[in-house]
């Protein structure tokens, strides 16, 4: 079963499975094929993390190739005249930070992988070269920022007719530049686009649109092996990702404040599960504003933040009458990630892939690395400009998310790996920056703690709370007398309205495969981005 946010990637996932591949190979093919199918969101010029569960040993391990900061990078290279600007940490140049996901991608086939790159680069391949109808999503997302895309010429040649109006949902995409890029790497290897010609246009492309990116910065990256943060929860193991992500150590951190909670009392979707739920979402992301950072470059003291005695401690502080004011949650940074995506794998024999990757906000930088079709990231947004301000996606950070060179910044993705008496029970992960720890958190509640199926826990309507700004969203959803109560119990709640050139209002997109004890695989895609999942 493969679960991807376009049908055309699950099935390019499903295609190395049924050709005898395993869940690595799968979750590869289909991480390329979703960066042909959907480049407002992910590609080669990005990064990401990934979670591998292998049956022959029941380990799970954690593969980092999140983007680094250029070695030129500074702590102020965003502030002027003592404020951050924010476009320059999203578009240009400067707000490109060394991609990670080819070399991420061949470390994984190296350990656990049984096929070649090449061999699991050719239905991305076929789908670039050959081209592919555009759907909704990708549609939309090109007509939102179709002014952007205009005044960039070798953006508006991939994504916009000749006359420069976008391309509309059901007419082809090809993206030929791209398919020769992946032929190349898929010949080379690694070093074809870390240190050859494709490394050379990458460097002058975010040098000419005023960047610090260099050769010597793709040369020297390096993706990181870690060990995964886990927790008991309810009879399962929950896996997920540690630092640079803040994705497992949250979820896993309010998990452990509503461990003791009878839920399934509580009754999924009531106020008092709901207020629950935000509470202890509030407590976890204002750690995550605090504590969290690249771990190679900062302390992130991720044992102490996920022990069960401090969800018990921060258990205590939550009323059932009441919400508080944000410093009741956290205090020590006071404030003045929206692409992505996420698949989910598991093959046969058991062994399972989560899997998220990003080029951060809509067409990344907007910039693209001369004839090589690579739309490269705008990462370097996902650190602190300015600690204690917030970012694109109202995060705060503090010192420990500032800017320096060969820094990995703090990110959102949370792919996730449950398991039950040792053998995987669901795998799951989203996108929609912040939103995707929340929406992965409740997918997997509605599954294995309200016995949801797959499609239904990932359609049920979902709030967000990130302590800062001090809002809960609510979706439309949720019934009304329910967001009446939640207001009356302190919460600002807010429903957020449908955007300019949105079919509807974002939220995350959730990717899940479940398994049940005899085997039995059920996946779904979330449909608030139009995505399938493939499976026989």
């Amino acid at each position: 079963m493969v679960a991807a946010e376009h049908q055309l990637a699950s099935q390019a996932g499903l295609q190395i499975l049924q050709a005898g591949g395993n869940a690595v190979d799968a979750a590869v093919a289909t991480s390329l094929a979703v960066g042909v199918t959907n480049p407002t969101s992910c590609g080669i010029g990005g990064g990401g993390f990934m979670l591998i569960y292998d049956q022959a040993t029941r380990r799970v391990m954690a593969l980092d190739y999140r983007e680094t900061a250029p070695a030129a990078a500074s702590r102020d290279m965003f502030v002027r005249d003592g404020v951050a600007v924010p476009e320059l940490s999203l578009h240009g140049g400067l707000a490109v930070a060394t991609p990670g996901e080819i070399a991420g991608l061949f470390a994984a086939l190296r350990r656990y992988g049984s096929r070649s790159f090449a061999q699991v680069a050719a239905p991305a391949i076929g789908l670039a070269r050959d081209g592919f109808a555009v759907e909704t999503h990708l549609a939309d997302s090109i007509a939102r920022n179709v002014e952007l895309i205009r005044a960039r010429p070798d953006l508006a040649a991939l994504l916009l007719h000749p006359d420069g109006t976008p391309l509309q949902a059901g007419e082809t995409l090809r993206q030929p530049q791209l398919a020769a890029t992946l032929e190349t790497i898929a010949a080379d290897g690694p070093r074809a686009f870390y240190d050859g010609a494709i490394a050379t246009a990458i460097a002058d492309a975010v040098q000419a649109a005023g960047g610090v990116l260099t050769r010597r910065d793709l040369a020297a990256y390096r993706p990181r092996w870690r060990r995964p943060v886990s927790a008991p929860f309810d009879g399962y193991t929950v896996y997920g990702m540690p630092p640079p992500s803040s994705g497992g150590g949250v979820m896993i951190e309010a998990l452990n404040i509503m461990r003791r909670d009878d839920l399934r009392a509580l009754e999924q979707g009531s106020a008092t599960y709901l207020h629950l739920l935000a509470e202890a979402l509030q407590f976890a992301f204002a750690d995550r504003a605090d504590f969290y950072g690249d771990p190679d470059a900062v302390r992130v003291p991720l044992a102490a933040l996920t022990a069960p005695a401090r969800g018990r401690a921060q258990r205590a502080r939550i009323s059932a009458p009441t919400s508080f004011s944000p410093d009741w949650y956290g205090t020590r940074v006071t404030p003045d990630d929206h692409g992505t995506s996420h698949l989910s794998v598991v093959d046969e024999r058991g062994n399972a892939v989560a899997c998220t990757t990003s080029i951060n906000t809509a067409f990344g930088s907007l910039v693209v690395a001369g004839d090589t079709g690579i739309i490269l990231n705008d990462t370097m947004d996902d650190f602190s400009a300015q600690p204690g301000k917030p970012n694109v996606f109202g995060l705060v950070g503090s010192q420990a998310n500032a800017i320096a060179p060969g820094k990995r910044p703090l990110s959102s993705m949370s792919p996730t790996i449950v398991t039950r008496r040792g053998e995987v029970a669901a795998v799951a992960g989203g996108s929609g920056g912040p939103l995707i720890i929340t929406g992965t958190l409740q997918a997997l509640l509605n599954a294995l703690v309200f016995g949801q199926d797959a499609l239904q826990a990932v359609s049920a309507p979902r709030i967000h709370h990130q302590w800062m700004p001090p809002v809960l969203l609510a979706e439309a959803g949720i019934d009304a007398g329910t967001r009446r109560l939640l207001g009356r119990l302190g919460h600002r709640v807010v429903v957020p309205e449908t955007p300019p050139g949105r079919s509807a209002p974002p939220w995350a997109s959730v990717q899940l495969v479940l398994r049940a004890p005899d085997g039995t695989l059920d996946g779904a895609s979330d449909p608030r981005k139009g995505g399938k999942a493939a499976g026989w």
